[in-house]
């Protein structure tokens, strides 16, 4: 037993080890990348049931180091490392109270994304496939004080169908099932911001149909096929075209179907 229990330790120790060169490697990409400046943002991952891993309050995320880094319970106390708590911490720890399955939180200031939410604009138009099919729509979580519960309060009613949201005039924030995932959701976010910046002063976006985003998801389920047999033809409840007119009633997509089922089966 105590020759097992000395292999689980060292086990462990190995984890948490690599968790923490993950999150300076990716600290390091947000910086590189103009996702953060100076010391905004933050990073975490889960360890296990009760502990969190996440970067200090203060830190620049492109000069972090493994030893920088702080363990809390998912309550926020700090279990180990020198440093503060970020005061953001809450928000990650919502993610992983609501939804065990995410593994990674990623919060960053993408310019792009940011200049949506600080627009009050959310990403909720189905325009680029691989969008609608990875994130589906990207909601706006109403303004919080920064540090404070209020932006957990915003955060509350989507996070548990969301794995990308804009905090209104802050920043985004993503989760994953590791941090690899999370953190490239952020750069997709961006990516789409941009594109959908540039296709509005090209007229504006052509976006998907109902039609197109149910295929989407039931691709996404391995329910459609290339060549499939018989009609292709497909309940039509809204089409996403509707979007485009100003403001039009938006009823419930294909897409919000998938979500609520998915949660119901939850």
């Amino acid at each position: 037993m105590p020759q097992f229990l000395a292999a689980f330790e060292v086990g462990q120790s190995k984890v948490e080890e690599e968790r923490r060169q993950q999150i300076c490697r990716f600290g390091r990409w947000m910086y590189r990348r103009g996702l953060v400046v100076a010391c905004q943002g933050n990073l975490s991952v889960r360890l296990d049931e009760d502990r969190i891993l996440l970067t200090p309050a203060g830190a620049c995320k492109g000069r972090l180091a493994p030893e920088d880094l702080l363990i809390t319970d998912l309550s926020g106390a700090v279990l180990s490392g020198a440093g503060e708590p970020s005061s953001e911490t809450q928000m990650h720890l919502l993610f992983y109270r609501e939804r065990p399955e995410v593994h990674a939180v990623c919060h960053a200031h993408p310019p792009t994304a940011t200049g949506f939410a600080a627009a009050g604009r959310a990403l909720d138009q189905p325009v680029l496939p691989e969008i609608v099919a990875d994130l589906g729509t990207i909601p706006l979580a109403p303004y919080g004080t920064p540090g404070t519960w209020e932006v957990c309060a915003g955060l509350e009613p989507l996070v548990a169908e969301h794995d990308a949201i804009l905090l209104e005039s802050h920043g985004v924030v993503t989760c994953g099932k590791d941090l690899a995932t999370a953190y490239y959701r952020m750069e997709t976010v961006e990516q789409f911001a941009k594109i959908l910046l540039t296709a509005r002063t090209l007229g504006g976006p052509r976006l998907l149909s109902s039609r197109e985003v149910e295929k989407l998801m039931a691709a996404k389920a391995g329910r459609w096929t290339a060549r499939p047999q018989g009609s292709v033809e497909l309940p039509l409840e809204a089409d996403a075209r509707a979007y485009a007119a100003p403001g039009a009633r938006r009823e419930r997509t294909p897409f919000s179907r998938h979500r609520a089922q998915r949660r119901n089966a939850r």
